[in-house]
């Protein structure tokens, strides 16, 4: 089949002819055939330079031969089981308690979302209490209490949260309070009023792009230790990517539990809830019936080939300068880009920290999400799209990832394609 003839099908059997949140518009959109390292082919042969990488999943690239060989054996010895311990994920549960700074004990999920909506199960169990406190502009999954100020068009109403989505019901809303990312003081003074009724406080170390204030995130923690609250950082996106420890490392800062996924799955069906043992057993098959008692069971809970492509891809990661060497090619390839929007004149970031990057056009990175608001977002989207037709896989006005696999070729073809870009702007 031509594309024309799979979009067909798509268009008459897929809401939006799309896989999720995001469909491409009509004159840029193709169907991906395979993928290989850093590349995409479409079906009509087309190839493109990756950053999107699995939203971030694809570390290591496209079928990387030491993935692609452990998920072959595992395959071979059994694709999926269910109810039992199988080999495989206990192997893999050990990599995660090491390799986690607050990881006394893990609990698997199937995906990111899910992990997220466990973590806040087990706070809530854990405490007795029933409120969250996210942050405005953080996405902490698709379930009913994340869908809350993630896309919000203008400063919310702190702590008040509005819903990104229809079908979430409006009792939950008093369970979510908003505040604003990296103000402290504002989130004082929400827990000050919300303490009794406060489980958990979410947060992203790197909230779309984002960075946290070391100073914020120090703060939250102390704040928790006062009131009896848990810290919960969402790393399914910076786990394993900005540093082996994650963020936690990174950040010299250790929560109470944490999420994650993407790079824990390497592609597949995979997360886990890591953290504090006391909590983590909330979730014990053996306290069913108690009032603290945090259900948790999936089908593809401990999968054993997604873990067993993420043993693979851990036994890579955890090599001596694997971080330097691809926080560098970042490093580098952003100043590239740099140069050529400031030699032409387009009043834009090449926004990024480690292996995270954006367009953004704004004068001073942001702080916050009403910042990124108030940015040139028609602006960004439209250079984002023209770098697409170029071949360059990005989203438009989404962040995106560079991997270990990309090469200095392809810096230098998108750096080239950016120069092409500006000067059609």
């Amino acid at each position: 089949m031509n594309q024309s003839d799979y979009y067909e099908i798509a268009e008459r059997t897929l809401p939006g002819a799309g896989l999720g949140g995001y469909a491409l518009a009509d004159d840029v959109r193709f169907v991906i055939e395979s993928g290989s390292g850093s590349r995409l082919r479409s079906v009509e042969g087309t190839e493109y330079i990756d950053y999107v990488g699995g939203a971030g999943a694809h570390l290591l690239g496209h079928c990387h031969p030491a993935l692609v060989e452990a998920v072959k054996k595992q395959a071979e010895r059994g694709m999926h089981y269910f109810g039992t311990l199988n080999d495989t994920a206990i192997e893999l549960s050990d990599w995660l308690v090491d390799a986690i700074p607050c990881a006394e004990k893990i609990a698997y999920a199937t995906t990111g979302s899910e992990a997220t909506m466990y973590a806040m199960r087990m706070a809530r169990a854990f405490t007795g209490r029933n409120k969250i406190l996210k942050f405005e502009g953080a996405y902490h999954g698709n379930h009913d209490y994340s869908m809350y100020s993630v896309f919000p068009t203008r400063q919310e109403n702190y702590p008040v949260a509005a819903a990104n989505s229809g079908g979430v019901p409006e009792q939950l809303q008093s369970s979510v309070l908003v505040a604003p990312y990296n103000d402290l003081e504002t989130v004082r003074s929400i827990v000050s009023a919300n303490s009794d009724d406060l489980a958990v406080i979410v947060v992203e170390c790197l909230q779309r792009i984002i960075m946290a204030d070391t100073e914020f995130l120090q703060g939250l923690r102390a704040l928790c230790d006062e009131k009896n609250i848990i810290l919960m950082f969402d790393e399914v996106v910076t786990g394993f990517r900005v540093a082996w420890g994650g963020a936690q490392e990174m950040q010299g800062v250790i929560p109470d539990l944490a999420t994650y996924g993407k790079v824990i799955g390497a592609g597949g069906p995979l997360a886990c809830v890591a953290g504090r043992a006391d909590i983590i057993d909330g979730a014990n098959p053996a306290k069913k019936g108690q009032p603290d008692y945090a259900y948790m069971n999936g089908t593809l809970h401990g999968n054993p080939v997604a873990a067993a492509a993420t043993i693979a891809s851990l036994d890579i990661i955890s090599q001596p300068g694997f971080f330097e060497t691809l926080h560098g090619n970042s490093a580098n390839f952003l100043a590239g880009m740099q140069e050529v929007l400031d030699r032409h004149g387009v009043p834009a970031l090449a926004a990024g920290d480690k292996s995270f990057w954006q367009f953004l056009f704004m004068d001073t990175l942001p702080k916050t999400q009403v910042d990124m608001m108030n940015s040139d977002l028609v602006a960004m989207r439209k250079l984002d799209t023209e770098m697409l037709r170029r071949g360059i896989y990005v989203l438009p006005g989404v962040r995106r990832f560079i991997s270990a696999v990309h090469t200095d070729a392809d810096f230098a073809r998108t750096i080239e394609t950016l120069d092409e870009v500006c000067k059609t702007l």
